[in-house]
């Protein structure tokens, strides 16, 4: 199964809301997926969420629940390490290279390439992906998919369990969330508040590898109605180095 099969073949940023750098290594590429791409990344979801190694909600080692329910591929996640076998004790799912792909594409988009492949225009973001740790040879293999229902949230955290420092990608789908995205010192200010609506992507690496960052709060009923979708849904492919 080829990238367009699973995931549509048009990639093309919104008109009325530019591309745009909030910080350093930062870039937001807003309606990066079309509704087709959407569609069938949706229902890609909902069969990565069905078990065995499914959807679950996770417990964090202070006793507390996280809002989000989550299912990882390639590797399965947990607080704070990543291992092979999933919460229910069976194998995680495999990473799907389609996946992969589209991770790729759009750390060359983000970022763009010095030597004219891969899509954008070179500018900005370290001026192409040999300005950006791990970018030129970015290989993911893995992705953690989070289901945020109404109500739910994300407080400021780094994403540290990996041992490598490429690029996260990460992609929304469903409604729009206010995503803040801060310094990689602390969890307090400065800061900067994006809205993520459905079909954007978000590259952070380089110097905004390891920002704190969260989701304040999700905006419910904002969701695209043909997506069919109750909350939002947010992928992040990440390269562990494991």
């Amino acid at each position: 199964m080829t990238q367009g099969d699973l995931f549509g073949g048009l990639f093309e940023a919104s008109p009325e809301r530019g591309r745009s750098e909030p910080a350093p290594g930062a870039v937001l590429l807003p309606g990066w997926l079309d509704t087709a791409a959407q569609l069938r990344l949706v229902a890609a979801c909902r069969e990565w969420a069905r078990p065995p190694a499914g959807m679950h909600t996770v417990r964090m080692p202070t006793g507390g629940t996280m809002s989000v329910r989550m299912v990882s591929l390639g590797l399965h996640w947990y607080p704070y390490g990543y291992r092979r076998v999933a919460e229910d004790g069976t194998p995680v799912k495999p990473f799907p290279p389609e996946l992969g792909a589209l991770a790729r594409r759009a750390v060359a988009e983000a970022y763009g390439a010095t030597d004219g492949g891969g899509g954008g225009d070179g500018a900005g973001a370290g001026g192409g992906v040999d300005g950006i740790a791990g970018a030129g040879g970015y290989e993911p293999d893995v992705a953690i998919v989070n289901h945020y229902p109404y109500g739910a949230r994300m407080g400021l955290h780094q994403d540290r369990d990996e041992r490598a420092d490429a690029p996260v990608v990460s992609l929304s789908l469903g409604d729009t969330c206010v995503f803040r995205l801060g310094n990689t010192e602390t969890r307090t200010r400065p800061w900067t508040d994006l809205e993520l609506r459905g079909g954007d992507l978000l590259v952070f690496g380089g110097p905004a590898r390891f920002a704190y960052h969260g989701v304040v709060r999700t905006l419910p009923g904002t969701a695209d109605p043909a997506l069919g979708l109750t909350g939002r849904l947010n992928i992040t492919v990440r390269q562990s180095g494991l």
